[in-house]
């Protein structure tokens, strides 16, 4: 039996994602498994363009950056003081911090682009914002989601915690 990509499936992609000159931003080492059916497991576009497929079927979605990870933000710079941090900080290290004149509800992580004597720059940009992508993938599993899985909105690999 060819079960579709319908609502409340589980579905197991091989992807991979390239920018529009074909560069790989995510060459998908590890298969994407979701739930479907509009979870916000996945990019709506993505979903939208695998609604119905079966295993072995293809999808090419070329998404802006608003359909993606959004425009870059140069407001979601920080540059803070160097004594901040701990000594071994390293450029593309992240952390946890709340945005200026955030709640602790906003927790953002922020990326390390750049470590100076006396400052370090902070970015909170997704590291893939403001760029189209493409995102490629073919349908390798489906099956329906559990009752549990469908409750909770996301798929359960056999070691969930309580949410």
């Amino acid at each position: 039996m060819n079960m579709q990509v319908v609502k409340n499936t589980v579905v197991t992609l091989d992807y991979n994602v390239t920018d529009p000159d074909g560069e790989l931003v995510d060459a998908g080492k590890e298969p994407l498994v979701y739930l479907h059916g509009g979870y916000d497991d996945i990019f709506p576009m993505i979903e939208e363009a695998l609604q119905g497929k079966k295993v072995g079927e293809s999808v090419v979605v070329k998404m802006q950056p608003d359909d993606a990870f959004g425009e870059y933000d140069a407001d979601l710079i920080q540059i803070e003081p160097r004594k901040s941090f701990p000594k071994e900080l390293q450029v593309g290290m992240q952390f946890e911090g709340l945005p200026e004149g955030g709640d602790e509800d906003e927790v953002m992580i922020y990326r390390v682009t750049e470590v100076a004597d006396d400052r370090v720059v902070l970015d909170g940009n997704h590291p893939l914002a403001g760029m189209a992508l493409i995102f490629t993938c073919t349908v390798t599993a489906v099956r329906p989601a559990s009752a549990e899985e469908i409750e909770h909105g996301h798929i359960h690999d056999g070691e969930c915690e309580d949410d």
